[in-house]
């Protein structure tokens, strides 16, 4: 069995053909105030030059990245930086040639690694902002109701896929499609996927947020998991940092001032939530017209304090991904062992 949903998992993650985009920025281009801030915090010279960070588009959970673009901490830390987005084979090619220093994505990132993508886990990013909503007539109301339906997914190998596939599995219920015990069907655009949900062509739509919630206060939907709040991955990591370890073995300092931009962002987000609100909004990096419920989602993904991450924070994130690489493992979507995997694939970087 275990080597069939390692079977079921590579095809699905070769058929999903922008895998590992979970959780990512929206693509944007620079606006002129944003380079001008950029280009006077350092005076227009970057230590590291131009670089690229890839993403997808209206992610709110993106919001350490607009954050460290638009104030500046890019820039104070010496780089250059350009908002893109890459579909899979891009990220890869990045990734491994180290003209893509780091991403952020989720755990789903974990099988790709064991199948030769050439990054580490370097630091963790938020919590939460997913979650799988019905009808409001709906008769499903938890896990076990899931048998036998459909469940829309933004890719096949994705987060929101792989989150289900725990969710499943840990109830007893087959998440490999060859048992037919549950079916996944993708949609590359959150609002199809809304609208097949209302529609009946699915049972079942795992959404990130803000479709999910902005849905679920207009009452359009009822909410049965949400990735902040269920008790298998509440207070757990849906997103981490990833580099390139062909950066991390030549400029690891490099690295280590990517992170410490990443961090001022958190601490800024934790401190500022409706200023954070405010940019994301306006400069359009995400598709939320109600700021309230933005600054409570925001608010709900666990950005830390400044004191968060002086005590204990790399611990914390060595622990989850050995809690996700032991949860992968279990069922059936990691082949290696799974102490020397974590061991492997996670680095502490100095910063």
């Amino acid at each position: 069995m275990k080597k069939q949903k390692l079977i079921s998992l590579t095809l699905a993650l070769v058929l999903g053909v922008t895998s590992m985009t979970a959780c990512s920025i929206s693509e944007s281009s620079s606006s002129a105030e944003a380079t001008s801030a950029n280009t006077a915090a350092k005076g227009g010279s970057y230590k590291y030059g131009e670089i690229d960070i890839p993403g997808k588009d209206g992610a709110l959970c993106g919001a350490p990245i607009y954050i460290a673009y638009e104030n500046g901490y890019f820039a104070e830390e010496g780089f250059d930086v350009n908002l893109i987005s890459a579909d899979f084979e891009s990220r890869k090619i990045g990734l491994n040639n180290g003209t893509i220093p780091i991403v952020n994505g989720d755990f789903q990132f974990f099988p790709s690694i064991e199948n030769g993508i050439n990054v580490k886990v370097v630091d963790g990013l938020h919590e939460g902002c997913i979650k799988f909503a019905v009808n409001p007539d709906s008769d499903i109301e938890t896990v076990e109701d899931l048998k036998g339906k459909k469940i829309g997914v933004d890719e096949i190998g994705g987060t929101p896929h792989q989150v289900a596939s725990l969710w499943l599995e840990n109830a007893g219920i087959s998440a490999d499609p060859s048992d037919g015990e549950v079916t996944f069907l993708p949609y590359s655009d959150g609002n199809l996927e809304f609208e097949a949900l209302a529609n009946g062509e699915i049972d079942v739509a795992a959404l990130w947020d803000p479709l999910g919630s902005v849905h679920e206060k207009a009452g359009d939907v009822k909410v049965i998991f949400d990735l902040g709040t269920d008790p298998y991955f509440a207070g757990h990591f849906c997103c981490f940092l990833y580099a390139s370890n062909k950066v991390l073995e030549e400029n690891p300092e490099e690295v280590a001032a990517l992170l410490r931009a990443y961090r001022k962002a958190q601490e800024w987000i934790f401190q500022n939530p409706q200023e954070a609100v405010d940019i994301i909004i306006n400069k359009n990096y995400a598709s939320i017209e109600d700021p309230e419920l933005a600054v409570e989602l925001v608010k709900s993904y666990g950005y830390p304090s400044a004191d968060e991450h002086s005590t204990e924070w790399d611990t914390r994130v060595e622990n989850d991904v050995k809690y996700f690489v032991n949860g992968l493992s279990q069922i059936g979507y990691l082949e290696s062992d799974p102490d020397q995997f974590a061991k492997d694939i996670y680095q502490k970087v100095d910063v």
